[in-house]
C-alpha cells in the first residue's frame, strides 16, 4: 500500500472513530440530561411525598440527581480497568448498553404515590447504574477519537466526543419542550416517561455502531502497566496531573449544570416566574448554538493552542455570568434567548478542546483509567453538588448573587489549575511513548 493509500486510510478510521464517539456520547448524555431535566421539572412531586415545599422538592430531586454523578468515579474506575485491559471499544459497548437499560427502566417506574417510599428507592438505584455506566463512558470515546487522530488534528477529532454533550442536551431539552405543549398535568401524569423509553432505540443504534469501529491503535501498541491494577498505576504515576485535571473542570463539568439544571428550576420558581415553555425553547436554542460552535472551537484549538483557547472561554464566562441570571426578570424572550445562546456559546470554548488537553496529560499506560478518573471525580464535586448547592444557596438568601459569585469563582479555579496543568511537546505522544512534558502555558 502506498504511503498515500496508507495516509487516506487512516484518515477514513479517524472519521468512523470522530462519529461513533459522537453518537455513543450523545445518546449516553441524551439518557443523562433526560433525567436531569424531569428532576428540575417534575420529579420533585412525582417520587417525592405530597406536601413537601416545591424548592425542598427539587433539592431532593437534585440530590438522587447526584448520585449519579458520585456513582461516575467508580465506573471510570471500573471501565477505566477494562479499557486499559481489554480495549476501550469493549468497555464502550458495554457502558451503552448500561445506560439504555437504566433510563429506560426509569420511563417504567411506578410513582411515589403508588408505592411510597420504594419509588424514589428504586429510582436512586438506577441512577446509580446511569452513573457507573456515563463514569466509563466519557473516557472511552475521548480516547477512542483523539488516538485514532492524526497528527495535528486531535483537538479537532477530540471535539466529536465533546458534540455529544450539547446533542444529548438538545435531544432532551427539545423533546421535553414539545411535550410540555401537552400541559402541566400531562407532563406530571404520564409525559414524562416518554424520553426515557424512547432511549431504548437509540441504544440499538449506537450499539451497532460502535461495533463498527477499530479498536484503538494506542491500545494495541501500549503496554500493560507495570505497576499491577491501572488504577494502582494511574494513582502513583498520575497522581500531580490527576488532581490538576480535576481542578481544570469545574465550568466544564459544574458551571455548565448550573447554566442548564439548575437554571430551569430557578427560572420557573415562582419568584421569577417564567413558564417551562419559554426555559426549554431557550435551552434548546442554546444548545443548537454549543452544538455548531464545539468542533468550530475545537479546530481553532489546534491553531492557537487547545489551553489558551478553554482560557477564553472561561473569562467569557466569568463575564456572562451574572447576565446569564438577571436576564430571566427582563420581559424580554429575545433578550432571554440571546443570552442563553452566548452562554453556550462560550462554554463551548471551555469544554470543546478539553478532551485533548485532558488526553495529553496522561503516558499511554492506564491512560483510560487516569483521564476516566480526573473526568469522574471532577463531575461528582461539581456537577453533582452544584445544582443542590445553588438550590439552597437561593432558597436560604432568597437571591441569585451567591450562585453567580460561586460560578466565576469556578471560573477563577478552572483557570489557575490549567496554567499549572502539564502538557506533552508533541501531538505524537498520544500514539508512542510519552517525552518529557511542559508547562500548560507552552505546550497545546
Amino acid at each position: 500500500m502506498t504511503e498515500h493509500a496508507q495516509s487516506r486510510a487512516r484518515a477514513a478510521k479517524a472519521r468512523k472513530a470522530g462519529i461513533a464517539a459522537f453518537v455513543g456520547t450523545t445518546i449516553e448524555w441524551y439518557d443523562f440530561y433526560v433525567y436531569a431535566t424531569a428532576a428540575s421539572l417534575v420529579f420533585g412531586s412525582v417520587f417525592f411525598p405530597e406536601g413537601t415545599d416545591r424548592l425542598t422538592g427539587i433539592a431532593a430531586a437534585f440530590a438522587t440527581y447526584a448520585v449519579g454523578f458520585f456513582a461516575r468515579p467508580l465506573g471510570g474506575i471500573v471501565f477505566g480497568h477494562i479499557g486499559d485491559r481489554f480495549g476501550r471499544r469493549s468497555a464502550l459497548v458495554i457502558t451503552l448498553t448500561m445506560m439504555g437499560a437504566a433510563t429506560f427502566l426509569v420511563g417504567l417506574l411506578p410513582t411515589y404515590a403508588s408505592i411510597g417510599a420504594l419509588a424514589p428507592a428504586l429510582l436512586v438505584l438506577l441512577r446509580f447504574v446511569q452513573g457507573i455506566a456515563v463514569g466509563g463512558e466519557w473516557g472511552g470515546a475521548v480516547l477512542m477519537a483523539v488516538e485514532h487522530a492524526p497528527e495535528g488534528k486531535k483537538t479537532f477529532y477530540g471535539g466529536f466526543a465533546q458534540l455529544g454533550n450539547p446533542a444529548g442536551a438538545l435531544l432532551s431539552t427539545g423533546l421535553f419542550s414539545l411535550l410540555s405543549t401537552l400541559g402541566d398535568d400531562a407532563l406530571t401524569e404520564w409525559a414524562w416517561r416518554v424520553p426515557f423509553l424512547l432511549s431504548a432505540l437509540l441504544i440499538v443504534i449506537g450499539v451497532l455502531i460502535r461495533l463498527k469501529v477499530e479498536e484503538s491503535p494506542v491500545f494495541d501498541a501500549e503496554p500493560e502497566p507495570d505497576e499491577g491494577l491501572p488504577l494502582t498505576y494511574a494513582l502513583k504515576t498520575n497522581w500531580k496531573p490527576i488532581l490538576l485535571g480535576i481542578g481544570t473542570l469545574p465550568i466544564a463539568v459544574g458551571g455548565y449544570y448550573l447554566v442548564t439544571t439548575f437554571i430551569t428550576a430557578y427560572a420557573t420558581d415562582p419568584a421569577v416566574g417564567l413558564s417551562e415553555t419559554v426555559v426549554l425553547n431557550a435551552l434548546s436554542v442554546a444548545a443548537v448554538v454549543e452544538l455548531v460552535a464545539t468542533l468550530g472551537v475545537a479546530w481553532l484549538g489546534d491553531k492557537v493552542g487547545r489551553i489558551r483557547v478553554v482560557i477564553w472561554g472561561l473569562a467569557a464566562v466569568a463575564v456572562l455570568a451574572a447576565p446569564q441570571f438577571l436576564v430571566l426578570s427582563s420581559d424580554s424572550t429575545v433578550l432571554i434567548f440571546l443570552v442563553f445562546a452566548a452562554m453556550r456559546l462560550v462554554m463551548a470554548a471551555t469544554y470543546g478542546p478539553v478532551a485533548a488537553v485532558l488526553a495529553q496529560m496522561f503516558r499511554p499506560q492506564a491512560r483510560y483509567t487516569s483521564i476516566s478518573v480526573t473526568y469522574q471525580v471532577a463531575g461528582a464535586l461539581f456537577g453533582g453538588l452544584s445544582p443542590i448547592v445553588s438550590t439552597l444557596m437561593f432558597q436560604k438568601t432568597g437571591s441569585i448573587v451567591p450562585v453567580i459569585v460561586l460560578l466565576v469563582a469556578m471560573c477563577a479555579l478552572s483557570i489557575a489549575c490549567l496554567l499549572k496543568a502539564p502538557q506533552h511537546t508533541d501531538d505524537a505522544t498520544l500514539a508512542d511513548s510519552p517525552t518529557p512534558t511542559t508547562p500548560a502555558g507552552t505546550a497545546s
